[in-house]
């Protein structure tokens, strides 16, 4: 009786040998990311800030990093970037490698208004990125010289629609938010007023209260202690709903602009392709911030609003950038604004 040969032939056994070295080289390319999200972060992190050290955008972010450094276990650095209206910083993120250490604080001008603004902008706003949460939003107030002749929104539209080829309004610059606001504020009512620019929102809201120009938009943080002291007069905040920045100040909408809104906003934003577990992680930990009364109350303090629950989802900011460049495009296309 011939006994059973259990020898694979050579030829064979030189396949699996192959098969299996071919595996042993693949499997660590196979389960990189899925290992890498699991255990992330399992080094410190850079939060880029689109700004000067002192500016908003700085305050912003230092309120944030403490607690998402203790939320995450791994400390959250702050790196300052300023240049081309927040784009350096936001280009950089950007284009970083999608492993969740490098995110931005980006805010309604390098996410909304800069897409359109700029000729070629190094980004697109809208698909470049992965939305992690917003986290802040600032009212913005429709204030006028103390001796303008309107006490609210709908004296102030019958007085500029008899008098806007005197008037003036005036901001901090072409194309930042609060100019792009009045701009839109401006077009909704149906007036045309000369807009005055200034090297920075000081010597703007200076001018005002000196009563040189007629009015302007302005954040809560910056008008708050002007109304205050009576330097100036509020006439609206222009959101939908009344601001708890301002709460006996009536909203745009409850004046007969149905719908308004225009605001300030900030934001964080991953670079397109991290994976969903960190994106997930993330918007935890920031989530659990927002949560928090001390972060509340800096923010307060700082003329900003937090965000509702319902608005806090990467989802949801996917859509709101979307319908941010699309309002503040209109407004920058009408008045032919540019910037190569």
């Amino acid at each position: 009786m011939t006994g059973f040969r259990s020898e694979m032939p050579a030829v064979a056994m030189t396949s699996v040998a192959t098969s299996i070295g071919i595996l042993g080289t693949l499997a660590p390319l196979l389960f990189a990311f899925p290992a890498r999200a699991e255990t992330w972060p399992a080094r410190a992190l850079t939060m880029v800030a689109p700004g000067a050290a002192g500016s908003s955008v700085d305050v912003v972010a230092r309120i944030f990093s403490p607690p998402l450094s203790e939320a995450l276990g791994r400390q959250v650095i702050v790196e300052d970037m300023g240049g081309a209206g927040g784009m350096n910083a936001a280009a950089r993120v950007a284009k970083a490698t999608p492993d969740g250490y490098q995110f931005v604080l980006g805010h309604s001008g390098t996410h909304a208004i800069n897409q359109t603004l700029y000729k070629h902008p190094p980004y697109n706003a809208a698909v470049d990125f992965a939305p992690v949460a917003l986290i802040a939003e600032l009212p913005i107030v429709l204030i006028a010289r103390s001796n303008l002749p309107v006490g609210d929104l709908q004296e102030f539209m019958t007085f500029a629609k008899a008098n806007q080829a005197k008037m003036q309004y005036a901001s901090p610059g072409v194309g930042s938010t609060v100019q792009l606001a009045c701009a839109l504020l401006n077009a909704r009512i149906g007036i045309e007023v000369t807009h005055i620019p200034y090297r920075g929102g000081g010597p703007a809201m200076q001018d005002l209260i000196a009563g040189l120009v007629d009015y302007q938009c302005a954040t809560t943080a910056a008008a708050l202690p002007q109304i205050e002291g009576k330097l100036v007069k509020p006439l609206a905040i222009l959101t939908k709903d009344r601001s708890p920045i301002l709460p006996t100040l009536a909203s745009a909408h409850e004046q007969g602009l149905s719908g308004f809104e225009v605001l300030s906003w900030n934001a964080f934003f991953l670079p397109k392709g991290t994976p969903k577990p960190i994106i997930q992680r993330l918007n935890e930990a920031t989530v659990a911030a927002l949560d928090t009364p001390l972060v509340q109350a800096r923010l307060h303090d700082n003329g900003a609003v937090v965000p509702g629950p319902e608005r806090r989802s990467p989802e949801y900011l996917q859509k709101f950038v979307a319908s941010e460049i699309e309002k503040f495009a209109v407004s920058i296309r009408a008045g032919g604004l540019t910037v190569d």
